[in-house]
């Protein structure tokens, strides 16, 4: 039921500046800004963190000093740019999936227009399928779904209309990070990589690998998700890398190993040396049997677990999804039967038109029915995939609003419904017999497109909230929901192909053509949607160790531990989840110092903590730095700039390999002490 008594901080009928051209533009800019960074995250990690708090935080104070915006404006400015978030989120999710489909079918598509057209359908896809839904989710439902960070955040900007200048901490993180990545990916001086192996020949622990990205952004992931879910991460790290692996390196001769690896591609033949592990078929052995045995096996295992901890998070989460389904219809028939004027409707409750959803959803399946860029070679197969993508958007846009709204953001199994729909479509095409490599593509756009759409609602869900909260008008949010996808997907698909291009560094290592999908952006999720596509429609999926994954996940439930967290952890590398960690134990220690010293803080006071600014800034400013550098690493005069400026070789020469891991350990140390110091503060 609606909540009458509750009262907005702007009143319905206030005049304020809202939608204006500074708010949009502010907006547009911290879109890309976070976009950009999002996919450099989720590239590396597999995982994102909200962006909708950090941008009210620098939106309130930029413009309380710069440029006089109200709080209305601010909002907008939010609303605008937390839509780059999770648009990325959502393509770096699946369709890298294109590069990995059979006999590399799919590659042609993973090209910037389609993205480009992919990002932008399935962001608007999220927005629109979300404006029915306001009133009965948002509005009547107040008291009973709280939306935390659509509600922390308009706890936020009304903190920040009062007054108190809490940015200055995530701007330290920001600068922070940024100094910490000039030591370490331009001049080197922080190794980024520091890593133990066994020997192969070891007899108690052969090719157990320890290794860590020692970067900004994990140990503020780690900070952010805390110590629960940053330890089953590494959990999952640990039973791959210092269990699977040094017990499947001790039973399998290498050969065997060698095999596996040409028959998912991963080496061209057994006479040809390279591939994962660096093979040598005149020994017939691998240089590293640790990273042989993972590409070979253990990520296989992952995406079988991975699957089957999405599945199990959908499945629990059944009932919400019935009565979100039930509440969307019964919203949808309330709008229509009491469809007044919008003269006479208060500005807070001014949506756009149903005529939008309704015309905007015909144009979307027309689209995608004649655009040459999307897979196909039928109007008709292609007028199905479009029809498909709208049927499944407004089921899964209902089940995404509805799961954020109670748990967040960070706990929407976005991958458990991308699963579900892209087996729904692989079912549909095979009942229609499209069965084999040819419809692979087509399959993904289905899953990709919803992903990105129910990443997108979730997002703009919590950002109604956040204008329920303040008093904006949802029209005005809407809009700027709109133009805030299109602008983010501009830069989204560029960022996407930057970080694609192999850098000299990565050719040196034997990383040739695409840099997704190596161990520098392993991108799980996108690896395992075309593991399935591919299974699927080709009836060829590895049963055998999919189903080791699928019943470790099922093991993780039994002992009531979040698949899904565990199953991410088991199919990225260490290197990837032990930082994590390691900011997830200093939160931890945080919590536990302050709890010792009774002192209590509410779920908004943490969001504003001194941990959690700091910690935003450091996860901003490494992704963005790592963007920046990327991009400057793939034009030929500014990656000879950087190289001359390396000085990795100099050091690792004066201090031998052990050393030089040491001195980056300490600096990494440093950077955990300062943020544990920081945290602390009052």
């Amino acid at each position: 039921m609606a909540d009458n008594n509750f009262k907005p901080f702007v009143p319905p009928g206030a005049q304020m500046k809202e939608f204006t051209l500074k708010s949009i533009l502010l907006g547009c800019i911290f879109g890309i800004i976070f976009g950009a960074a999002t996919v450099y995250l989720a590239l590396k990690a597999g995982l994102t963190v909200s962006a909708s708090i950090p941008i009210a935080v620098i939106a309130i104070t930029l413009g309380r000093k710069f440029f006089n915006t109200t709080i209305l404006e601010n909002n907008i400015i939010q609303t605008t740019g937390s839509a780059g978030e999770s648009i990325a989120a959502g393509v770096v999710f699946t369709l890298p999936g294109f590069l990995f489909l059979s006999d590399g079918g799919g590659a042609q598509f993973f090209n910037y227009f389609t993205i480009l057209i992919l990002a932008i359908f399935g962001g608007i896809l999220g927005t629109l399928m979300m404006i029915p839904l306001r009133r009965s989710l948002i509005v009547k439902e107040h008291k009973t779904l709280p939306y935390p960070e659509g509600t922390a955040c308009g706890d936020v900007l009304i903190a920040g209309e009062k007054g108190g200048d809490f940015a200055r901490t995530a701007f330290y993180g920001l600068g922070f990070a940024f100094a910490y990545a000039i030591f370490q990916k331009i001049l080197h001086v922080i190794a980024e990589t520091p890593a133990y192996m066994t020997k192969q020949t070891s007899k108690f622990f052969p090719s157990a690998k320890i290794s860590a990205d020692i970067t900004p952004e994990y140990m503020g992931v780690g900070y952010i998700i805390g110590p629960r879910i940053a330890g089953v991460l590494v959990a999952g790290g640990v039973l791959s890398w210092l269990a699977l692996i040094p017990l499947l390196a001790s039973l399998l001769p290498g050969d065997v190993i060698a095999s596996q690896l040409v028959k998912i591609g991963y080496l061209a033949s057994l006479q040809t040396p390279g591939g994962q592990g660096n093979w040598d078929p005149v020994t017939h052995t691998f240089a590293d049997y640790s990273s042989a045995v993972y590409y070979a096996y253990v990520r296989q295992i992952g995406a079988g677990a991975v699957a089957a901890g999405g599945f199990i998070t959908l499945l629990k989460t059944i009932p919400t999804i019935i009565s979100s389904f039930k509440g969307s219809i019964g919203a949808i028939k309330d709008r229509k039967e009491g469809g007044e004027a919008a003269t006479n409707v208060l500005r807070t409750e001014r949506d756009l038109s149903l005529k939008v959803v309704l015309f905007g959803s015909i144009a979307l399946i027309l689209l995608m029915a004649f655009l040459p860029q999307l897979p196909g070679d039928s109007i008709g197969k292609k007028m199905l995939v479009g029809l498909l993508v709208v049927v499944f958007g407004a089921f899964f846009v209902t089940v995404s609003s509805r799961i954020v709204g109670l748990i967040g953001s960070s706990n929407n199994p976005i991958s458990g419904m991308t699963i579900a729909t892209l087996m729904g479509t692989c079912l549909v095409f095979i009942a229609v017999g499209w069965t084999g490599k040819v419809y692979e593509p087509m399959a993904l756009v289905v899953g990709g497109m919803i992903c990105i759409a129910a990443a997108n609602a979730g997002g703009t869900s919590q950002d109604l909230k956040s204008g329920y909260i303040v008093g904006a008008t949802p029209m005005y949010q809407q809009l700027a929901l709109f133009i805030g996808a299109i602008v983010s997907s501009i830069i989204i698909g560029l960022t996407v192909k930057f970080l694609d291009k192999p850098t000299a560094e990565m050719i040196s290592k034997g990383v040739t053509e695409h840099a997704i999908g190596s161990a520098y952006y392993p991108a799980p999720q996108g690896t395992l949607m075309a593991t399935l596509a591919k299974g699927i429609l080709s009836f060829n999926l590895d049963w055998q160790f999919v189903l080791v994954g699928v019943f470790l996940a099922i093991t993780m439930e039994l002992c009531n531990i979040n698949s899904l967290s565990f199953a991410v952890g088991a199919y990225l590398p260490l290197s990837t989840t032990l930082p994590i960690f390691i900011g997830g134990a200093i939160r931890g220690v945080v919590d536990h110092k302050n709890k010792k010293a009774n002192v209590h803080a509410s779920a908004a006071e943490e969001e504003l903590g001194k941990g959690n600014l700091f910690a935003t800034g450091l996860v901003a400013g490494g992704a963005v730095a790592g963007v920046i550098i990327a991009i400057l690493a793939g034009f030929d005069s500014s990656a000879a700039i950087l190289a001359k400026l390396n000085m990795e070789e100099g050091l690792a020469g004066i201090l031998g390999h052990g050393g030089y891991f040491v001195l980056g350990c300490a600096f990494f140390a440093f950077m955990g002490w300062y943020l544990y110091r920081t945290a602390r503060k009052a």
